[in-house]
């Protein structure tokens, strides 16, 4: 599959994410299950995650997320804060 096209889960949190997470400057969202939706790797780079703990910012993509978590096996979240 080509790299600019998203499978429909991948597409689905992105979209969740970019409502959740206006400001941020970065979303990539990767299906590592080989397709079938139960494992994401998640990076996001917003200014929301400023003066926040890494634990904080897990927790605010987690509750973001909390509908779409209830059919994963697994998430893997990165998160950062835009370089000034």
């Amino acid at each position: 599959r080509g790299f600019s096209s998203q499978s429909e889960g991948e597409a689905r949190v992105t979209r969740v994410l970019r409502e959740k997470f206006p400001r941020a400057s970065s979303i990539r969202v990767v299906d590592i299950s080989g397709g079938c939706g139960a494992m994401y790797e998640i990076h996001i780079e917003s200014e929301d995650f400023r003066e926040k703990r890494t634990v904080q910012q897990h927790q605010m993509v987690n509750q973001a997320l909390s509908e779409e978590i209830k059919s994963m096996h697994g998430l893997r979240i990165f998160t950062s804060t835009p370089k000034p």
